[in-house]
């Protein structure tokens, strides 16, 4: 039974359950396993980042753009990105919260893509 994000514990289920979904992904799977070799640091920023999103606890800290501006992405690893995202959210999660956070994860997506747009393939200009 689905049910609400009420708490840290729901954030930590979703995030969990993504980045299995992630990793698995035959696309997007490889950009993040050439960069990330020890799971459990990303894994808490993450959950630091959507806990501060969703409900506005502080304790994120980082530049999350600046670390995806030197990778080779572009529109249809966002939309992979966007598309895992959605399918855990909905598997597990729906109400207020649920809808909020598919919201945010579209808005930074389209940020992000528009940025590196910008960018041109050069990371340079980005302040870490």
């Amino acid at each position: 039974m689905k049910k609400e994000i009420e708490d840290m514990e729901d954030i930590k289920v979703f995030v969990d359950d993504f980045y299995t979904r992630v990793r698995q992904d035959e696309l997007i799977g490889p950009i993040f396993m050439e960069k990330i070799s020890d799971w459990r640091p990303h894994l808490d920023k993450m959950y630091a980042f959507w806990n501060a999103a969703l409900f506005g606890v502080p304790g994120f800290r980082g530049n999350p753009f600046a670390r995806h501006a030197p990778l080779k992405i572009d529109r249809p690893h966002f939309e992979r990105w966007l598309e895992l995202f959605y399918t855990t959210i909905d598997t597990r999660f729906e109400g207020f919260i649920a809808d909020d956070a598919k919201k945010r994860a579209a808005l930074m997506a389209d940020l992000f893509l528009s940025r590196l747009q910008q960018l041109n393939g050069n990371s340079d200009r980005v302040i870490f």
